[in-house]
């Protein structure tokens, strides 16, 4: 076993504290990485205090991390010692499973192995995430990041980044599409960006007034205020494709009556029931659809990362020192952070 150090949770309502673990030994498929950024998920938040009521005490969390290779395996050929790389939510998976071998590794039917809160599915050990200064990851879940981006904006594109791109991507949003985001957030920034990178037209649907000057610097072309009835009016028949990454319970009638002709609408931010039924006649007429998409797997991550490296594309972020993840959870409560926190790894004391 390798000494690690990081922070972790170890009770549902107390501060995050430094925490020394054991990784695995690495094995001849894996890569063992020096982290030097983890950007902050909502997710993290949500596992640290135990929202979902499943959390298994002490969790180290951090999905979206980038590092530098420290060494790797004798299998090992993508990879060298000095390279920079990403993990992102996912660190194995069956491999052998349908949606494993069309790429969907995180729809794997034996359940994909997540970079922490999860359990190695080959020796039972628990997985550790970000927030620490190393990892062991098999070669098949590590990402190359493009030369040229910064790497401290590229750690939320491993969460984020490939939430909203791999929707896009699936269908096939290009300069012919119209696309519409709902909420500026986390995923809504890099979902604008992403859009609009892809030569759509692009409008930010929000509740909030105040959000156009930002909005149109990540690209939107429009931005309409959807609490307003005459400005969603029209809109009417009018997107492709919206990317709804609102976090929580809320009502998608509205957005239904902006779809085009065989629209979709694709839900990114809320796995919860929604409390408001939905029209099936704003379903059928129009043949219209609603989806759901979850982050995506491990070549469409590396494509979305390819992608960013040619246009240049990173999240906007704060960077903070791991001794600030408390505070950082409690603006995040707020939606005080544009647009992702990001934890500087040198910031841990060794």
């Amino acid at each position: 076993m390798t000494e690690a150090f990081g922070f972790a949770a170890f009770a549902v309502n107390e501060e995050l504290q430094s925490f020394t673990f054991e990784r695995r030994e690495a094995r001849t498929g894996d890569v063992v990485i020096d982290i030097l950024y983890c950007g902050v998920c909502h997710t993290d938040l949500h596992i640290a205090r135990n929202h979902g009521g499943y959390t298994t005490y002490p969790v180290v969390p951090g999905h979206e991390i980038i590092g530098r290779v420290r060494q790797v395996g004798a299998e090992v050929s993508r990879f060298a010692p000095g390279d920079m790389v990403g993990v992102g939510c996912m660190v194995d998976s069956c491999q052998h499973c349908q949606p494993c071998l069309k790429g969907w590794e995180q729809d794997c039917v034996e359940r994909p192995t997540f970079t922490y809160a999860s359990t190695d599915r080959h020796d039972g050990t628990p997985t550790f995430g970000g927030y620490s200064d190393m990892i062991v990851v098999s070669e098949k879940f590590v990402l190359s990041l493009p030369s040229g981006l910064d790497p401290a904006g590229a750690a939320p594109l491993l969460c984020a980044g490939v939430t909203t791109w791999s929707p896009l991507h699936r269908w096939n949003v290009g300069k012919d599409s119209k696309v519409a985001v709902v909420g500026l957030g986390g995923l809504g920034h890099m979902a604008l960006k992403l859009a609009k990178a892809l030569g759509a037209d692009v409008t930010l649907l929000t509740r909030s007034s105040g959000k156009n000057e930002d909005a149109f610097r990540l690209g939107a072309d429009h931005v309409v205020l959807s609490s307003d009835p005459e400005q969603m009016a029209e809109l009417a028949g009018r997107f492709d494709v919206i990317i709804d990454t609102v976090p929580y319970d809320h009502d998608v009638n509205p957005y239904m009556a902006t779809l085009a002709l065989e629209g979709v609408l694709v839900l990114v931010g809320y796995m919860g029931p929604l409390g408001t039924p939905v029209n099936a006649g704003g379903v059928v007429q129009g043949r219209r659809a609603i989806s759901g998409s979850f982050i995506g797997g491990i070549a469409e991550t590396q494509q979305m990362l390819d992608f960013c490296g040619k246009h240049n594309i990173v999240s906007d972020v704060e960077l903070i020192p791991i001794q600030k993840i408390d505070a950082a959870y409690e603006r995040l409560l707020k939606s005080d952070v544009k647009y992702r926190f990001v934890i500087d790894m040198n910031s841990l004391n060794f």
